[in-house]
């Protein structure tokens, strides 16, 4: 499965060669960001300048994760982002997770967010908030906040999430922290590089019983390609996932098929594609 995967991914990259191949455009014709979903691991709010709905496939593979990482062994995610006027933005995705250890199972979330700050076109400084539903790997739901910040230029971009996460079920922690920065630099008319870090359970900094083993945070290059006069837009990240503090609890109805905390680190490398409806 892991073979499959990766080919995919190399495909996608020889694609986005062949189509650069057949058309030249100036890189100063764009005034700003224009991906619907650059980042695989912070959520981006749209503009009326960005492109109004979106659907995406994104394939995933981790060993020793959990939660925003992705699942341990493949993931495969459809999600669907759209702009519904006056600042607000939808994003909704569903899952499924085909374990290392046999056995499959599923995730969705939704989610409305608002810009507070900016929002009204693609260039400079947005600030939003939202609010939304979530049911996770284990089966639990939860009540989902998220606050998004980015700010963009022609030539890079940066956002960055601060999600808040409260588990309806009594062994899980009060109120679970994520956070997430990214940022891309344009090094031609399609491709951007950059980087993508996210830090999970953070409460495991001041809480010694965090529900879920402790902090864990991942560092990794960022790539996204936007292929000129084409609906379809491309990203990767990925990279190690280390733990930052180790707790002795973990839920019981979380999922660990490749042992537990104490086997260890692990990695997750995340790809998605992007169908813009309108472009």
């Amino acid at each position: 499965m892991k073979k499959i995967f990766f080919a995919a991914i190399l495909a996608a990259f020889a694609l986005q060669g062949s189509a650069q191949n057949q058309t030249t455009v100036n890189p100063a014709l764009k005034t700003g960001n224009e991906a619907a979903q650059p980042f695989l691991f912070t959520v981006n709010t749209l503009t009326a300048e960005n492109p109004r709905w979106n659907i995406h496939y994104s394939g995933s593979y981790g060993e020793r994760t959990n939660g925003q990482f992705g699942y341990d062994g493949l993931g495969q995610q459809f999600g669907v982002k759209g702009y519904l006027g006056s600042r607000l933005t939808l994003y909704a995705t569903a899952a499924l997770g085909f374990a290392n250890g046999g056995g499959v199972a599923s995730a969705e979330q939704a989610e409305v967010i608002r810009d507070l700050i900016g929002g009204k076109g693609i260039s400079g400084f947005r600030l939003g908030a939202g609010l939304g539903l979530s049911r996770d790997w284990s089966n639990t739901g939860s009540a989902i906040s998220r606050i998004t910040a980015a700010f963009d230029r022609t030539n890079w971009r940066m956002a960055g999430n601060l999600r808040f996460e409260k588990a309806f079920d009594k062994t899980r922690d009060k109120l679970d922290f994520i956070t997430s920065i990214g940022f891309q630099h344009r090094v031609s008319h399609a491709l951007y590089l950059g980087f993508e870090a996210l830090g999970q359970d953070l409460e495991g900094f001041w809480e010694k019983d965090e529900a879920e083993g402790g902090a864990k945070l991942l560092i990794g290059p960022s790539i996204n390609l936007e292929p000129n006069h084409s609906k379809l837009s491309f990203s990767i990240s990925g990279g190690p996932v280390f733990y930052a503090t180790r707790s002795q609890v973990t839920s019981p109805a979380a999922i660990r098929e490749i042992g537990n905390v104490a086997s260890g680190n692990g990695y997750s490398i995340r790809a998605l594609v992007n169908f813009n409806l309108h472009r």
